[in-house]
């Protein structure tokens, strides 16, 4: 029997097929601070909100437009995503990663992650990009709980290499090419909404984490779980408790993505632009 929660996602394609008919080979989530990437691809073949779609979650989040851009970028077929739902918004897991399998149904083959995060490794300094090389997810509950979806995916998923090795030393490449500072590390999905105590961050650190934030982890679960090749790159946008003499807050969270936003936008860019053309 079909469960409940593909079934929905099936409506959720329909409503999007409905609009049209463009079929992405990249997905790109887009978290705080980037959203206006999406704003400034070659072409745009449709911008679909997700109050448009039918049972789709929608972004509660200052900075998180809450809609869909497909289109173009230096010959690739990508679809954006300008703002993420998270698990501290109130919804169900499924519904978290929702968007993470309607992009695969609609034919997404790599899926590139990014977010704002707290840094958790003291080496780190604000404002620096950190391409992600594993995860935790231990703190959050494991988006693929329940009865299997035996359409997208096996009951038992292998998460040996959750962030693909040969799309790392691509994202390695640009960032060398583009003398981009980059960094690379473990992020740590935290449920949210507050910021992690003291002691949690350096708990985090002790289990091996770099950078800790509310997202991603579980979207990648997902993704790996349907098929994705995945990768991942975070700005790190400000110290985690303990680690600043300063009270953390989302608006310093904006202003340090902010600030970093044109060598991630850049990176990026020729990221994307690079797995294209090694795809063809």
């Amino acid at each position: 029997m079909m469960s409940e929660v593909y079934k929905k996602l099936l409506r959720c394609k329909d409503t999007v097929r409905s609009k049209t008919d463009f079929t992405p080979d990249i997905a790109v989530v887009l978290g705080s601070g980037l959203g206006g990437f999406a704003d400034k691809l070659d072409t745009v073949d449709s911008i679909i909100p997700y109050s448009e779609i039918e049972g789709f979650p929608v972004s509660t989040v200052q900075g998180h437009s809450g809609r869909f851009v497909m289109g173009t970028l230096g010959g690739a077929k990508i679809i954006c995503m300008q703002g993420r739902v998270h698990f501290y918004e109130g919804y169900p897991l499924s519904d978290v990663v929702m968007p993470i399998r309607l992009m695969r149904l609609l034919g997404a083959k790599t899926l590139i992650l990014t977010n704002a995060s707290g840094g958790v490794d003291p080496n780190i300094s604000a404002g620096s990009l950190m391409m992600i090389t594993d995860h935790i997810s231990l703190f959050v509950p494991n988006p693929l709980a329940g009865a299997n979806i035996d359409e997208l995916g096996t009951r038992f998923p292998d998460m040996s290499e959750v962030y693909d090795k040969n799309l790392r030393e691509v994202i390695r490449k640009v960032a060398d090419e583009n003398e981009i500072p980059l960094c690379e590390g473990v992020y740590a999905q935290a449920s949210g909404p507050c910021f992690e105590t003291p002691i949690e961050v350096r708990l985090l650190g002790a289990m091996g984490a770099s950078a800790v934030g509310m997202s991603t982890a579980v979207e990648a679960i997902a993704a790996v779980h349907c098929g994705y090749k995945v990768c991942g790159i975070s700005c790190v946008c400000n110290k985690g408790a303990g680690l600043s003499p300063t009270p953390l807050s989302h608006e310093e969270v904006q202003e340090a993505a902010a600030m970093a936003s044109p060598r991630f936008m850049r990176l990026l860019r020729e990221t994307i632009i690079k797995i294209s053309r090694e795809n063809n």
